[in-house]
């Protein structure tokens, strides 16, 4: 799949904007603040209905306007499909070839994107919180269900948290509606941690090599999932629901004293291992860097095994921070395999066959010269 054609409406800086785009490789080239990454979030926010740098929607919208507008004609092997997405202070629309959708979840995964930012370098090293947005946004690009169960998940997360709030301290009490919570958290909560697992298969299964080629053949990549020790990705949705009672059942008493749901979903993780070491506490930076990268190619795999088509690659002002070797061979799985947004402050430095053959865009102070229409 690509993107044939952006159009912006009143979105971060951009009052008007309508691009043709390459179906290869497209060069966003131009100096800081002046709205490279914007038309990139843009993008991500068209394809995932949500943006990659903030949780305020009201951001997305330039400043004293009622709302925003993202529309994109992508091609698809099937042809083309029009999308739209309104962003208001009441909320979002989103349509689909014209088509108004109820549900958000209904709208996402009809453009794939793989997001590579700078602030992605720091899936490897980062906060927990930070690995489980990247489990449940990449999860939910390839399975709609995924989003619908998380979201249903956190309603019932929170309805759980509040009444061990109201209770907490009390080591002894009853609450039948408490009892009806917790058993619709351990079947949700298991929903989602088979999915998790499955995703996480996948990633291992195409990580591996990549992350092999980069290191030059002297590293081996091994991706897990920090869940209950007790969990394994063999075990049925019947048998998950067991152990997950009977960890809460012994998690009582803690659950009270801390007023909060301390199993499930919401505090796992992931794990990375390079030749049997944990990288998170013992890698050096470029290990951590090649982990993070190699991860970002294998989404690309990933979602076209899964979705039956090429996700669209954004490389938003990351070439900058990789070495020439870790840059080159990211350029190189770049050609002719996947249409390709890059942004950079300079293409000076970028002296590689891909990148000449590019069509490259000027922005400047929310101004793109280029195809503009």
């Amino acid at each position: 799949m690509f993107i044939e054609r952006l159009a912006l409406k009143d979105y971060r800086n951009y009052s008007s904007l309508d691009l043709s785009f390459s179906p290869q490789i497209n060069v966003l080239i131009g100096e800081n603040a002046q709205g490279k990454t914007n038309v990139m979030e843009a993008i991500y926010v068209l394809s995932m209905a949500k943006s990659h740098r903030t949780s305020n929607d009201r951001e997305l919208i330039r400043w004293e306007q009622e709302y925003g507008k993202i529309e994109g004609d992508i091609e698809r092997k099937y042809g083309r499909l029009p999308l739209e997405l309104t962003i208001s202070k009441k909320g979002k629309k989103a349509r689909v070839n014209h088509l108004e959708q109820n549900r958000l979840s209904l709208y996402i995964g009809q453009l794939n994107v793989v997001m590579f930012a700078p602030e992605d370098l720091n899936l490897v090293k980062g906060s927990p919180q930070i690995r489980r947005r990247f489990l449940d946004m990449e999860i939910g690009q390839i399975s709609p269900v995924y989003l619908h169960d998380l979201l249903t998940f956190q309603k019932i997360l929170k309805q759980r948290n509040a009444i061990l709030k109201d209770n907490r301290g009390k080591l002894d009490f009853t609450d039948v509606m408490f009892d009806i919570y917790t058993e619709q958290y351990i079947q949700i909560a298991v929903q989602i941690i088979r999915k998790r697992f499955y995703f996480i298969e996948l990633l291992q299964k195409w990580a591996e090599p990549i992350h092999k080629g980069i290191s030059r053949g002297i590293e081996q990549l091994k991706v897990t999932y920090g869940t209950l020790k007790e969990f394994d990705s063999g075990q049925t949705a019947e048998q998950m629901e067991e152990i997950l009672s009977q960890k809460l059942k012994e998690a009582r008493r803690r659950e009270l004293e801390r007023g909060m749901t301390l199993i499930g979903p919401h505090r796992d993780d992931l794990h990375f291992f390079v030749n049997g070491y944990d990288i998170q506490t013992y890698g050096s930076q470029g290990q951590q860097r090649t982990t993070a990268l190699s991860l970002k190619l294998a989404e690309i795999d990933l979602v076209k095994q899964e979705v039956g088509e090429t996700p669209v690659l954004l490389l938003d002002d990351v070439l900058s921070e990789l070495d020439d070797y870790r840059q080159s061979h990211l350029l190189n799985i770049m050609q002719g395999q996947v249409q390709t947004f890059v942004t950079t402050t300079n293409i000076a430095g970028l002296d590689h066959e891909t990148i000449r053959r590019a069509e490259l865009f000027e922005v400047s102070a929310g101004h793109v010269s280029g195809k503009e229409d």
